[in-house]
């Protein structure tokens, strides 16, 4: 979208903290009207620079206490063995982030589990009817920052 403004850099700040206000509460906190506020809206939706909405779920809370980033190298990387394992890993719950990287590494998996024994079950379904050079998770001990709002006025 072109000719993004203050304004809409602050509707874009203010719905990455808090999707949930109402459209009046984001008019007010970004100083313009329902009206001027919901017109912005609608063109940074059609411009696909506001993609949907979610709630933010503590996951722990619900017993998922194991956050394990999983580092995959492969040397296969034609389309269909590559769509293959795309499809695969999507059919996983566990699976939150799916990255293909650069580097040393192919592919990044962000996954949340119930303990190491959540992680073992899921990385025997992973590694299932694939060959991989080699796989790696990492635990995360301790979630520091999470979900942090990209500050678009420091970014742009």
């Amino acid at each position: 979208m072109k000719n993004m403004d203050i304004y809409d850099l602050r509707i874009l700040t203010t719905l990455q903290r808090d999707s949930s206000l109402s459209q009046r509460q984001i008019a007010d906190l970004v100083g313009l009207s329902q009206n001027a506020c919901w017109r912005r809206i609608q063109a940074l939706q059609a411009a696909g620079i506001l993609a949907g909405s979610q709630a933010r779920v503590d996951l722990a809370a619900l017993g998922l206490d194991l956050t394990v980033f999983v580092m995959i190298r492969t040397r296969h990387h034609s389309r269909d063995w590559v769509d293959r394992f795309s499809r695969h890993v999507q059919s996983l719950p566990e699976v939150i982030d799916f990255n293909r990287i650069g580097g040393e590494w192919d592919y990044l998996l962000k996954i949340v589990t119930q303990g190491m024994a959540g992680y073992d079950r899921f990385y025997q379904r992973l590694i299932d009817g694939f060959e991989f050079d080699k796989v790696t998770g990492l635990f995360s001990m301790e979630r520091i920052l999470e979900n942090r709002p990209a500050d678009l006025n420091r970014l742009l």
